[in-house]
């Protein structure tokens, strides 16, 4: 007789039990990024079938004004098998449990992909005129998996969050990812475009040297990510956040978090986040300055930080969101072929869902949201 799956709170220790015996997870379901957050309230979650675990998350609580109900959060999780037989019941009993403790909504997003673009087919996409969006070009591949999970999630009432929809801002649908799995530094250099080659032959040849630093080097990431800000006209996180950030990461597991720098000389052209859970690394942050630019700084540090990724057995290099446009004009195209020359792959992932437990609060909220 198969047992019952439940839900309860979990501690820390259990928390990071949990993920370590799973291949990868999102660094965003790990308990330290609870800590990150400080304006949510944080908690740890696990189901057990009987009394073994089947599953873990974070879930981040966002309370109403002046009233002890809040939206339920699980970013990029929660960490279960999204394949498993009794995903129906998974979910279910997460809807139950959030329900009890005062939820009036649940958000999640199943870091499960659903569409995958490959470099050749997003060159030809950005050359067509007649194709604008990832959506309108037909991916690679389509995965079973996700097209399962989306399905599950409709028919159990979730409502999906397109970029541009819901009440706070979640995280990405649409990534840029190199996979590792299986390949050689040399493989994945081949893999990149002439251009990419060329400029990585161009930053050795020039004397850029790229190095991992250390939390004191947090203040000079903090300095060359405001001149980005400034640049790219986009609202800054404060340096206090970043500090957060890397001692409550680096406390959980000293090798979760590092700090790139790309130096000419006394001058330093790039700074970058890294983050790895397991198999999965992801460059979280950048920051570069505009002297230099031609020495190709940018260029040197992702190279670095996909090869340490390689050598510490991640299977995916993550480069976090794109938006969902191949449109020669849109403001975000040169991004997105500075990410396709790298030879990797756009991933559309299921996107965010929301399962509202109170209509009546889910709107006010939403309502509320909108109008600060």
């Amino acid at each position: 007789m198969t047992a019952p799956i439940t839900v309860r709170d979990i501690s820390v220790e259990e928390h990071l039990r949990w993920l370590c015996e799973q291949p990868s997870a999102s660094f965003l379901q790990t308990p330290a990024w609870g800590q990150v957050k400080t304006e949510w309230r944080a908690e740890s979650v696990g189901w057990f079938e009987g009394d073994v675990m089947v599953g873990a998350a974070l879930v981040l609580h966002r309370s109403l004004p002046k009233i002890r109900r809040s939206l339920a959060y699980l970013p990029e999780g929660p960490c279960i098998d999204w394949g498993s037989p009794r995903l129906v019941e998974l979910l279910k009993v997460l809807r139950d449990h959030l329900k009890a403790k005062g939820a009036f909504a649940l958000r999640l997003g199943p870091p499960v992909p659903t569409h995958r673009w490959h470099a050749a087919t997003i060159k030809a996409a950005i050359a067509d005129p007649t194709t604008r969006r990832y959506d309108e070009a037909t991916p690679d591949v389509v995965e079973p998996l996700g097209t399962t999970v989306v399905a599950t999630l409709r028919r159990l009432g979730f409502k999906h969050l397109a970029a541009d929809d819901g009440f706070l801002a979640g995280q990405p649908e649409y990534v840029f990812q190199v996979p590792l799995a299986g390949r050689t530094e040399a493989e994945l250099l081949s893999g990149m475009n002439q251009l990419w080659r060329r400029n990585i032959k161009k930053t050795e040849k020039n004397g850029v040297v790229v190095r991992v630093g250390d939390a004191s080097d947090l203040t000079t990431f903090h300095r060359l990510y405001l001149e980005t800000a400034d640049r790219d006209t986009f609202t800054p996180r404060g340096l206090e956040y970043f500090e957060r950030m890397y001692r409550v990461m680096s406390a959980e597991d000293p090798d979760r978090i590092r700090v790139y720098l790309a130096e000419h000389g006394d001058d330093v052209l790039a700074a970058t986040i890294w983050i790895r859970v397991g198999q999965h690394a992801w460059y979280s942050y950048g920051a570069s300055t505009a002297a230099k630019r031609e020495l190709q700084g940018s260029t040197a540090i992702q190279w670095r930080m996909m090869r340490d990724a390689l050598a510490a057995g991640a299977t995916v290099y993550d480069l976090r969101g794109i938006t969902n446009t191949v449109s020669e004009d849109n403001p975000h195209i040169g991004l997105i072929r500075f990410k396709v020359g790298t030879g990797g792959e756009a991933v559309r992932l299921a996107g965010e869902w929301d399962l509202p437990l109170n209509r009546l609060l889910y709107t006010a909220f939403s309502l509320y949201l909108k109008a600060r």
